[in-house]
């Protein structure tokens, strides 16, 4: 395998990877719109907010606590979810600076490529 298809299958898995997914889901981007305008809250006072049943809310809380996008603390027999800022923006630089390592090996600026292949789209 040459370094530019081990760099391309690289950026593939990264593209794929947890965090990124979490983020993709629009259920899931509904839950983060909550906690971010409402704050920390409970399972109940984000599903109040939301259309999903709270079965529904509590694994979309769950892939994102396993990304490392919120963070869970048990209230007694509450558990309230808040963003964690810290560790959002540290996964998404960490996957950056990995793409960007790789992206030398895989994806050429554009202005190397003939102009004529860059028009050529049918």
């Amino acid at each position: 395998m040459t370094a530019r298809a081990r760099a391309a299958a690289r950026i593939v898995e990264l593209l794929d990877a947890p965090l990124l997914r979490a983020l993709t889901e629009p259920a899931r981007l509904e839950v983060l719109r909550t906690l971010l305008v409402g704050g920390p809250a409970d399972v109940g006072a984000i599903a109040a907010a939301l259309p999903q049943h709270r079965s529904v809310i509590t694994r979309h809380l769950q892939t994102l606590e396993a990304a490392g996008v919120v963070r869970g603390v048990r209230e007694g027999r509450r558990h309230v979810y808040a963003i964690d800022g810290a560790a959002l923006v540290g996964g998404l630089e960490r996957l950056l600076g990995e793409v960007r390592d790789l992206a030398a090996a895989c994806c050429p600026p554009t202005d190397l490529i003939p102009a004529a292949r860059l028009r050529r789209r049918d």
